[in-house]
């Protein structure tokens, strides 16, 4: 908290004069917010008391969605973890085959669903509860059919990744690997709209608790695939597979059997198929928004492939890269959190609230 503090503190003040008490703080970063929200619409009252009430709020969202983003990317550290116990040439064909599939697939279905949080959080605020169900469903079918080329192209990954140049041993391991992550793109592509389902009612700490659940069931089954069953390399894949799956499963029964989405979820419904158009107009651009962050990284661990010693390189630059990324978690779940915060007070009809609402998660973040 004192850390947020100096970061709320430096847009605000300009001179070299003893720091402000956290009182005299907050009423400068009030004064400040409503300066922002007052140009166009009618002034919101930014008391100190809303300011703190509206940090509250999205810390109460962001918090478990970290927790809740880094245990799905712990799914992915825990198998290289176990599978560099196997080998260089191991770690560096599951680090390949890893990069590969986030770059075609997992990235680009949770990049599409993050336009539910537009559209859910939206009806959400507007009270319009039952489309909420209407805009997962839709976005889970959309997901399914971009799922089924990427499929295709995972399945021949070891061909593709020859034609990069990448070494020959690694890219046969990488696309037996890459084969047995299939049904893990079909499971993301439930998932993610699961998530973005509950996140925009924010209903966030059981997904904190099943994510937990998936992580804690993950070790041990990859242990036993490892080293019980000597699945080898391929072992990474099917336990993530499972995983997935086991943790689809979890919240697909949390929704249905839950009193708390009862107004959000009835059952599945034929108005699903129409206005598609809807979502994939937002689901674009939200992609485009979000894959490049990913594959920014991702593409790096690619090209190491043809660098001389290419087994040492990829496996460096995948623990690195790896490591990295969950710190990245931390400010995706306070934009998450904005998101939801934005898209509820916008369908609510408040958009000043909803600019105020920006503000304090940009601060939170500095």
């Amino acid at each position: 908290m004192e850390n947020r503090s100096r970061g709320l503190q430096e847009p605000f003040l300009q001179s070299e004069s003893e720091p402000l008490t956290q009182q005299e703080l907050i009423l400068t970063f009030a004064n400040g917010v409503t300066r922002s929200v007052s140009r166009r619409h009618e002034s919101i009252s930014c008391t100190p008391e809303w300011i703190w009430g509206e940090v509250r709020k999205q810390l109460h969202i962001a918090g478990p969605i970290v927790c809740v983003s880094m245990i799905q990317y712990l799914l992915i550290v825990v198998s290289l973890m176990f599978v560099g116990h196997l080998g260089e040439l191991q770690l560096a064909s599951a680090a390949i085959a890893s990069s590969f599939a986030g770059v075609t697939g997992s990235t680009l279905l949770q990049g599409m669903a993050s336009a539910l949080e537009t559209l859910c959080g939206q009806s959400y605020g507007a009270k319009q509860y039952h489309m909420l169900g209407i805009h997962m469903q839709r976005a889970m079918l959309v997901l399914w059919l971009v799922s089924v080329p990427i499929a295709v192209m995972r399945w021949n990954m070891n061909s593709l990744l020859l034609y990069q140049g990448q070494d020959l041993e690694i890219a046969e391991m990488a696309g037996e690997y890459a084969r047995y992550l299939v049904p893990t793109l079909f499971g993301l592509a439930t998932l993610q709209p699961l998530i973005k389902f509950l996140l925009t009612q924010s209903v966030v700490l059981p997904m904190a608790l099943m994510s937990g659940a998936t992580l804690s069931v993950h070790i041990p089954l990859f242990w036993v695939l490892v080293f019980k069953l000597g699945f080898g390399h391929r072992s990474a894949a099917i336990a993530t597979s499972i995983s997935t799956w086991l943790n689809v499963v979890f919240l697909g029964l949390y929704v249905k059997c839950s009193s708390t989405c009862k107004r959000t979820w009835t059952s599945f419904s034929g108005e699903a198929f129409h206005e598609l158009s809807t979502f994939c107009k937002l689901a674009v651009p939200s992609a485009i928004m979000i894959c490049p962050q990913y594959w920014s990284f991702e593409g790096l661990v690619l090209l190491s492939g043809p660098l001389p010693n290419p087994q040492l390189e990829t496996s460096s630059l995948s623990i690195c890269f790896t490591s990295d990324s969950l710190l990245y978690m931390i400010p995706f779940g306070i934009g998450a959190s904005a998101s939801t915060r934005v898209g509820n007070e916008l369908g609510a009809g408040r958009p000043q609230a909803a600019k105020a609402a920006v503000i304090v998660s940009v601060s939170m973040g500095m």
